[in-house]
């Protein structure tokens, strides 16, 4: 069989060719403006090699914070277009801040400029580059689907709404018990006869094959042998939770029903006493940094609270700690008195409860700084599943069983789900945040926890607090 197939970048690669393209448009730029005009400030030698990893990693950890490296951003012309103002001049500013371990300080303004010019340049033009050739159709990936009927949209929109080189083509019904007729009505995607499968692969250069269907009797001999086929001439065949979980970095726990502890053991680290160690003590140092800047912010606060909320500064609530034991959260009011005289709802993006005031302090997340008592006193860490009230976990819970699975670890001030999707008013908002909380218990480490720190910054940064 001809295998002829078009390239594609994973997501992990692409992020990885962004990274490092980044840092290599940056340092040729500045080489080419070293040998063109005089500039002397950036010049790489046997002796100060450490400039350019210096720089580097501050593009890299500043790019995260500016969301350089969201796949979203980095197609979308004017978004990354912004993004790359911030980072470069956040970068530099930084960088000529730091002289211990990058050059001194020029003494001719116009090097700065040369500096500054040469990364804003060079990453607009690889940026622009990528846009219009490595994030176009030409590297796409091809993704044949085999689900049920009724299934296929929602299966499809869930993949392709997080990658947008991730394009399903086509499926395969794999529901038995209903009649197979492409003509008789127009599908989300393209219908696939079963023993048209493979000539279909074969025919649009198709990357791979994800199985979706949970009924083992839609599996026919036919597609089975066309599956085995495809695989022997080296076409992927993958399984949908895998691929979901690995594009969305979500557990797709509505697909796997009770299966669901198939996906776990959970991360090592839940255990890991150096790693809990080391995380405690961070946490400890990050409350009372965190305290100290809310005690600077305090005298702001009380005229905004005195003039927006005309209420008690702060208010707690009881909210469900680790293993489901209760414990009293601290906040900043930002709602109006009585806010809950007719029983507790979930707070809406346009709640009219929410005061004037309660909104900065909202999307500012200066709303929850009372928190870092929490986490001094053990009941909260910093990073983690956002505590929720019994009786919303009781009424969430009904509806997923898996719920109560995130009480496994401390909840956070932060975490996984909040920077990963900004706002939860309904039971569907739940599940998804629930989908983000249960991928952080499986997948945590300290690496997964420097990455959330910074998608906090720039939720802080861009004003997204709820």
């Amino acid at each position: 069989m001809d295998v002829n197939r078009k390239i594609h970048f994973e997501i992990s690669e692409r992020k990885i060719l962004l990274r490092i393209f980044d840092v290599l448009s940056v340092l040729l730029a500045l080489y080419v403006v070293g040998i063109i005009f005089n500039f002397n400030y950036f010049n790489l030698s046997t002796t100060n090699y450490y400039w350019a990893i210096v720089l580097g990693i501050y593009l890299n950890v500043i790019g995260t914070v500016f969301e350089m490296y969201s796949l979203q951003v980095a197609s979308n012309q004017y978004q990354v277009v912004k993004s790359i103002v911030l980072t470069s001049s956040s970068t530099v500013l930084i960088y000529l801040l730091t002289p211990i371990y990058t050059p001194n300080l020029p003494t001719n303004r116009m090097q700065i400029i040369f500096f500054y010019v040469a990364i804003l340049l060079s990453l607009l033009l690889w940026r622009l580059l990528y846009v219009n050739y490595l994030a176009s159709s030409r590297f796409e990936k091809k993704v044949i689907l085999i689900c049920d009927k009724d299934q296929a949209e929602e299966l499809v929109k869930g993949l392709q709404n997080v990658d947008p080189h991730y394009r399903v083509i086509g499926y395969v019904n794999s529901d038995s018990s209903a009649a197979e007729d492409p003509k008789k009505k127009k599908d989300f995607v393209k219908n696939i006869a079963i023993d048209k499968l493979e000539s279909f692969v074969v025919r649009n250069s198709v990357s791979e094959v994800v199985i979706a269907s949970q009924k083992t009797d839609g599996i026919t001999v036919n597609l089975y042998n066309q599956l085995i086929h495809l695989l022997e001439n080296g076409f992927i065949i993958r399984e949908y939770t895998q691929v979901y979980e690995n594009i969305t970095q979500r557990i797709p726990v509505q697909y796997v029903a009770r299966d669901f502890y198939r996906y776990f053991p959970f991360s090592r680290s839940n255990q890991n006493q150096l790693y809990l160690l080391v995380v405690r003590i961070l946490e400890i140092v990050v409350s009372l940094i965190g305290l100290s800047f809310g005690i600077l912010l305090l005298p702001i606060i009380l005229i905004g609270n005195l003039l927006g909320n005309r209420g008690s500064l702060f208010y707690t609530q009881e909210r469900i700690g680790k293993n489901g034991v209760p414990f009293k959260i601290l906040k900043l009011r930002t709602m109006i008195k009585n806010a809950e005289s007719n029983g507790a709802v979930f707070t809406t993006s346009n709640d009219s409860r929410i005061t004037t005031f309660g909104k900065i302090l909202r999307k500012s997340r200066i709303d929850e700084m009372p928190q870092f008592l929490n986490i001094l006193k053990g009941d909260m860490a910093v990073i983690g599943p956002r505590p929720e009230r019994q009786v919303f976990v009781n009424e969430i819970a009904e509806v997923m069983p898996f719920y109560e699975t995130r009480h496994v670890i401390k909840p956070g001030l932060t975490g996984w789900a909040q920077v990963n999707y900004s706002y939860g008013e309904t039971i569907e908002d739940s599940l998804i945040k629930l989908q983000y909380d249960l991928y952080y218990i499986k997948h945590r480490s300290i690496f997964l926890d420097i990455n959330i720190v910074l998608k906090t910054f720039s939720t802080v940064l861009f004003y997204r607090g709820q």
